[in-house]
């Protein structure tokens, strides 16, 4: 299955992995696959949010793509939204006050599909708990799609939080079957079946799958296995799996302008990302050339969005870029019209947009989508074509 496009998203989706608070994860463990990276998914879309907004959006082809689900039948999503919804979340814990807490709430206060849109809440109780910075493990949305398995995932997640310590410490048989989901399977109550069924496979998808290995080890009681823990150290093929969330674009030349204009590292990444490094340091020129501007990083966002410095190739009249005129060909207009429809969708929304049109090219066309996106001369009847499908009628009132 192919990596999800890093380079290609934007807004929280681009961050690449998910704060996954401690208590989701431990109550989670009889979520099917499907529905495991769903509420993943789900959390990452909705983390900048989550404590002041009561509720979040996403569109319904975005959450397909970002779980590896392809398909277009709605029903399996309905049956995977309703699993959360009726899922118990559990957390027992101390507060900052050292004193303890216990909660407990369904992971998904209500979902529903409308008009594309997937619209979903979580309680206020969940939402302050899964948004505490102090109890989570950074879930990677990459090594999540590789998973066939959700024993597998549930391990995986279970572990990963402990990958500094190398070890998990002992848990239980009782509570190691809790978070693998079949603590009411009597036939899992014999160790010999859960080996074999459960941790063996679990344990090889994890080594083979992951950025991490694990190696499990037991405890006894006379001849009866009555603990288990996870040795874990980093996978020596991390390199292999290409699983970069943003540190090649720190390393980049613009990057570094831009964090010294005072952008900060989210916008810069998200900048270079969504324009490349050409066009950001194209207009990093044109402002350093316009003297002392007392707002860069205002200005480099102008710069950005309405082609500072580049004003008579798109109009034709060399206007100045602080007081743009309006576009007066057609081929401008509809650049205009593309560049706002494009602005007005939310960030995962946009990240479909882009991955939807790229699927329908291939070589040079390809290649010059992604190095100039929607302004894309080779493309530019496509785009039209395919934003007119988008959003009947947007271009109507500028034939």
């Amino acid at each position: 299955m192919d990596d999800i496009p890093r380079d290609r998203l934007s807004g929280p989706l681009r961050r690449g992995a998910v704060k996954k608070h401690v208590a989701a994860i431990h109550v989670s463990g009889k979520l099917t696959l499907l529905q495991r990276k769903l509420s993943n998914v789900l959390l990452l879309n909705a983390y900048d949010t989550l404590t002041s907004q009561a509720s979040h959006q996403m569109d319904a082809r975005t959450l397909c793509l970002m779980i590896g689900y392809n398909s277009n039948d709605m029903d399996t999503l309905k049956a995977s939204l309703r699993g959360l919804a009726e899922t118990v979340a559990e957390w027992d814990m101390l507060d900052a006050q050292g004193r303890q807490e216990w909660g407990v709430s369904a992971l998904l206060s209500y979902a529903k599909l409308k008009g594309g849109i997937c619209e979903y809440a979580y309680s206020p109780a969940l939402a302050e708990k899964l948004h505490d910075p102090k109890v989570f493990a950074l879930i990677n949305l990459n090594i999540q799609r590789r998973f066939t398995s959700g024993h597998a995932l549930a391990l995986y997640e279970n572990c990963y939080r402990f990958v500094r310590t190398g070890s998990t410490g002992w848990w239980s048989l009782d509570l190691f079957r809790r978070l693998m989901g079949v603590a009411d399977s009597p036939y899992y109550e014999t160790y010999k079946h859960l080996n074999a069924k459960i941790i063996k496979p679990a344990v090889a998808e994890v080594n083979k799958t992951s950025n991490i290995v694990v190696t499990p080890e037991v405890r006894k009681m006379g001849r009866s296995v009555t603990d288990i823990r996870f040795q874990i150290a980093e996978n020596p093929q991390l390199a292999i799996l290409d699983l970069d969330d943003g540190e090649g674009l720190r390393n980049s030349e613009v990057y570094a302008r831009l964090r010294e204009l005072g952008v900060s590292d989210r916008l810069a990444r998200q900048w270079v990302a969504e324009h490349g490094e050409d066009y950001v340091g194209q207009k990093l020129d044109y402002v350093a050339g316009q003297g002392s501007v007392v707002n860069a990083v205002g200005y480099i966002t102008k710069a950005l969005k309405h082609d500072y410095g580049n004003a008579r190739a798109v109009n034709g009249q060399g206007v100045s870029p602080r007081n743009p005129a309006p576009p007066t060909t057609a081929r401008a207009r509809r650049l205009e019209r593309i560049r706002d429809l494009a602005a007005a969708r939310k960030p995962t929304q946009r990240d479909a947009d882009k991955r939807l049109f790229l699927a329908r090219l291939e070589g040079s066309r390809r290649d010059d989508f992604e190095r100039h996106g929607w302004m894309s001369a080779l493309n530019a009847d496509a785009i039209v074509a395919f934003w007119s499908e988008l959003s009947p009628g947007a271009f109507d009132d500028l034939d």
